[in-house]
């Protein structure tokens, strides 16, 4: 590595940390506040406080690392600015795009970094933290993916033929078992089946009802049902749900029925092929949400490097100026970006626009107008 990048990114490097910190320890201290209270009533320990903030600690990190990532970018830029370093490495035949190529990596590999932490950490950090509230009693907490589901529906497309309605009276997300679950199967040949059991596990890819009362429908012209003999144990391993497949329809059912439908993309990618995998055709209501939480998935942690394009132009510019301009800017660029976002997840999860126009409008916004003043810097 040249000399040159190795002061740039020292220089760079030093601020971003001293960002994420200073944004990490405000956000303990403003969260600690809200629940000291609840947590001097419950008798939490200072071990265990320590151990739940480290769990939600990526959490946050994923949403402050692009601010962060700006605010630094600007800092170092109008502080180089402001000693006429740029001038000096420019007039020594340094192009900008060679000037720029470092930030340029740190941008992709914040991205990459994001998008990692985002996907593979965060759903189990956060799940490991709610655990935690629930074990001390704070049961209405939301998002404890353990906690028993009750009268819950779905049903699974199999084909255009062939569907299952799932009516379970408690699903156990734990353990994946089922109490009281009744069954209504479609089958191809225009016959049904309904299933009603006292409960059902899943074990080495197979479902298996036990205590099991079935009544079959022979054809669809044939509206009686016989009533089959009862039956202790029956398994069913031509049921392609999986408890991974029933977790992601929950999760983005209580996504979608009790949160703003203007939030950031917020569920795993693995949750939202889960989902489409039981319904691969969705419901209207539901088909330009779900794709646009898709769409967001991806285009949420390319922020990163839209701000370092949004920074590049900084680096042209040459004089003294006060490092506070690039704190300021780095504001203004942040409510710019977050303003433009809601109303891209606001048109795309409503179907106004298409899911990856609305998912991709602040990158596009902000990349498209970077790359035009980048153009214009001589």
């Amino acid at each position: 590595m040249r000399l040159l990048d190795r002061y740039l990114l020292r220089e760079f490097l030093i601020p971003l940390g001293f960002c994420l910190g200073g944004f990490l320890v405000l956000w303990i201290a403003f969260n600690l506040f809200g629940q000291l209270h609840w947590l001097q009533e419950q008798g939490l320990s200072m071990p265990e406080i320590g151990k739940y903030y480290c769990f939600k600690s990526p959490e946050f990190l994923i949403l402050v690392l692009p601010v962060a990532l700006l605010l630094a970018m600007l800092y170092t830029l109008t502080n180089h600015a402001r000693y006429n370093e740029i001038t000096a490495i420019r007039a020594a035949g340094v192009s900008l795009t060679r000037l720029c190529l470092p930030y340029l990596a740190i941008g992709v590999f914040s991205s990459g970094l994001l998008f990692a932490l985002d996907e593979f950490c965060v759903p189990y950090t956060t799940e490991i933290a709610d655990r935690m509230f629930v074990h001390h009693g704070q049961l209405q907490f939301q998002g404890a993916q353990g906690r028993p589901v009750k009268n819950l529906v779905f049903f699974r497309v199999v084909s255009a033929n062939e569907k299952r309605h799932w009516f379970i009276g408690i699903y156990n997300q734990q353990t994946g078992e089922m109490s009281k679950p009744h069954l209504d199967w479609d089958l191809p040949d225009h016959s049904s089946r309904s299933i009603d059991a006292d409960r059902a596990v899943y074990t080495n890819g197979v479902w298996t009802f036990f205590q099991v009362q079935e009544f079959r429908k022979v054809s669809a012209t044939n509206s009686l049902l016989q009533k089959m003999p009862f039956t202790n144990v029956l398994a069913f391993p031509e049921f392609s749900e999986t408890p991974e497949m029933i977790r992601s329809e929950i999760a983005i059912n209580d996504k979608y029925y009790h949160q703003s439908a203007t939030r950031s993309a917020d569920i795993p990618v693995s949750q939202i092929n889960n989902y489409l995998r039981l319904h691969p055709q969705p419901e209207d209501f539901i088909r330009p949400w779900i794709y646009t939480k898709l769409q967001g998935r991806f285009a949420g942690p390319f922020a990163c490097l839209v701000v370092v394009l949004v920074a590049i132009p900084f680096a042209a510019a040459s004089g003294r100026r006060n490092v506070y301009v690039g704190v300021a800017a780095s504001i203004l660029i942040f409510f710019t970006y977050y303003i433009v976002q809601q109303m891209g997840f606001t048109f795309g999860e409503t179907g106004k626009v298409a899911p990856w126009l609305g998912a991709w409008l602040p990158n596009l916004f902000f990349a498209i107008g970077s790359l035009w003043m980048i153009s214009r810097v001589r």
